[in-house]
């Protein structure tokens, strides 16, 4: 007879599912936060798809030639990494408005803690063995 056990496995979801995650982070982010405009849903597609762009292509350079710096400061020089990607972002979608750069840090932490729930939220599944 054989048995069937039921175990935990952790791990990270496709691409599709951490996109829809990071879009509607965005959209909540932007729900949430004065200083941040948002025109409609459609439009916090394209912010995510901005930032993910952004964050493959544009942040591992900027780490790079910053690293003195973010050693000196302890890794929170990162922080304003994500301010100025959030901004750059601001920039590329039409309907996207970041008043400043306290908004954009601000939006970067915000949206991170939102993603970052939601992600724990679906990240396990059970798999039959």
């Amino acid at each position: 007879m054989t048995e069937t056990t039921a175990t935990l496995q952790v791990g990270r979801q496709g691409w599709g599912i951490r996109f829809v995650i990071r879009t509607l982070s965005v959209f909540a982010t932007a729900y949430l936060l004065p200083g941040v405009e948002l025109a409609q849903f459609t439009t916090a597609i394209w912010v995510s798809l901005a930032l993910a762009v952004l964050n493959v292509t544009v942040r591992p350079l900027l780490i790079l030639f910053t690293i003195p710096l973010t050693l000196f400061t302890l890794g929170l020089f990162l922080l304003v990494i994500n301010a100025m990607l959030v901004l750059l972002a601001s920039d590329w979608v039409d309907g996207f408005t970041v008043h400043g750069f306290w908004s954009a840090l601000v939006f970067s932490m915000v949206m991170t803690l939102v993603s970052s729930i939601l992600e724990g939220n679906v990240r396990a599944k059970r798999v039959r063995t």
